[in-house]
């Protein structure tokens, strides 16, 4: 594992010769790279399966938040078949791409954005998102996780997989180039762009607590992403 200054020089050389990039609206850039995505995403192999381990056996109904293409759901369901998931994901494009991979298992594909999805109340054994959240800022993540609090039965997990920031500066440092590039490019704030903004591992969790879960496990996986769980108690 590289040291943390090593990783913030190479980070800050990236942002230097990326700086006159512009944003792409969301979808539209997961739209342009789906014949490569998951090659892409092959890097969090084995946080994937990871991720599917932590996913408790006795889970039936599972709300997944920007599942894309479904690699999380391959592992899941090569585990238990049977699971019901709803995908939640704003590229249409992504959504068919699984639903031909998995058309025999239970599954339905919403396209809507997440934040504007209404999740319910007390409906799922667990909800998951798989390094999708670090898209947002604090303020949207924060009544995202209450809403998905109140959609959990008791006793149901948030299972977070997500690229975590190693520390402050970091999560300060990506915040600020994402604000000024959205503020350059007069972006309104309804639109969704792809800019990593992630948190530090402090601050997720602090998000999380908030919202009522009580954290249960934390766990690091050699590929850099970090997976949460959260859960319902009561």
């Amino acid at each position: 594992m590289e040291s943390r200054e090593t990783y913030m020089k190479q980070l800050k050389q990236w942002l230097s010769e990326t700086s006159g990039t512009p944003l792409e609206e969301m979808s539209d850039f997961f739209t342009a790279r789906l014949d490569d995505y998951e090659a892409h995403m092959s890097v969090w192999a084995a946080s994937y399966q990871s991720f599917a381990g932590m996913l408790p056996e006795s889970c039936r109904e599972v709300l997944d938040l920007g599942c894309g293409t479904g690699l999380e759901l391959d592992h899941i369901w090569q585990k238990n078949p049977d699971i019901a998931v709803t995908g939640v994901d704003l590229c249409g494009s992504m959504l068919q791409k699984l639903l031909e991979k998995h058309s025999d298992k239970p599954f339905t594909a919403v396209c809507q954005d997440y934040f504007e999805y209404d999740p319910g109340c007390g409906k799922w054994d667990a909800v998951i998102s798989f390094e999708s959240l670090h898209h947002f800022l604090p303020d949207r993540k924060r009544d995202l996780y209450r809403r998905i609090f109140g959609s959990l039965k008791p006793g149901g997990i948030f299972l977070l997989g997500d690229y975590i920031a190693c520390c402050e500066e970091e999560e300060t440092l990506l915040r600020s180039v994402y604000i000024q590039k959205r503020e350059q490019s007069a972006i309104p704030d309804h639109r969704f762009v792809h800019f990593d903004i992630p948190l530090t591992l402090e601050h997720e969790t602090e998000l999380l607590r908030d919202a009522g879960f009580v954290i249960e496990h934390v766990q690091p996986n050699p590929d850099n992403a970090t997976i949460i769980t959260a859960r319902r108690r009561g």
